[in-house]
């Protein structure tokens, strides 16, 4: 069992930056599982953001939507178990309640893209960008 817990979210201007944080614990998580978040729309599909992947010859692998390159940065610290989405130059679209998931490391990128791929999940934490 792996437990997720998000924190961060709130309210920024478009241009603006907001810092997530994803915390896992539970007797099966392990720092080579892939660690992905997702976008939530207010109809309720998920999106793919970003995700860090454990590679076994390199180590994390991190991996980003093609909206959000160059503009988000997800890293990991192991000593504390957590994964963070710094995200810059905020834009109105990104606005919606991101979740973080867990998983085994994923064998490729489109299933580290696709949310059914992930059994672990947290509560989520609201994003609001205004313009």
């Amino acid at each position: 069992q792996v437990h997720l817990v998000e924190s961060g979210g709130g309210s920024a201007q478009a241009g603006g930056s907001l810092r997530l944080s994803c915390a896992a614990f539970g007797p099966t998580y392990r720092m080579s599982n892939a660690v992905a978040w997702f976008r939530q729309s207010p109809e309720n599909e998920r999106y793919y953001v970003a995700a860090v992947n454990w590679n076994g010859w390199t180590g994390d692998a991190p991996d980003y939507a093609d909206s959000v390159k160059d503009r988000f940065t997800i890293s990991r610290d192991n000593a504390e178990n957590t994964v963070y989405l710094q995200m810059n130059s905020l834009k109105p679209e990104d606005t919606g309640t991101y979740y973080c998931a867990s998983r085994p490391p994923a064998p490729s990128r489109e299933i580290l893209a696709r949310p059914n791929e992930y059994p672990y999940w947290g509560q989520g934490t609201q994003v609001t960008v205004t313009s």
